[in-house]
């Protein structure tokens, strides 16, 4: 089943994308994270994270994680409008 990203979360260089996948069960949602780097004209993406990165990994997981569950609040409380 396909997934398609439905929002980013950026603090400078580490990005977290979060994808969602229709499943029989549901919506359900995945993170990446990645950091971005430049080589030559070129921006590159990495997934391998320096000491200096992880805090900033840590806020970008979590900011994706509250948006995960503020998605799937806002999902239920639609679903339980129509019905």
């Amino acid at each position: 089943m396909k997934s398609t990203i439905v929002h980013e979360v950026r603090r400078g260089t580490i990005t977290a994308r979060i994808r969602r996948s229709r499943t029989r069960s549901g919506p359900r949602h995945t993170v990446s994270v990645v950091r971005l780097f430049r080589n030559g004209d070129h921006w590159k993406e990495s997934t391998r994270f320096g000491r200096d990165d992880i805090p900033v990994v840590r806020l970008v997981l979590d900011l994706a994680h509250t948006w995960v569950l503020e998605s799937q609040n806002q999902q239920q409380q639609t679903s339980s409008e129509a019905t």
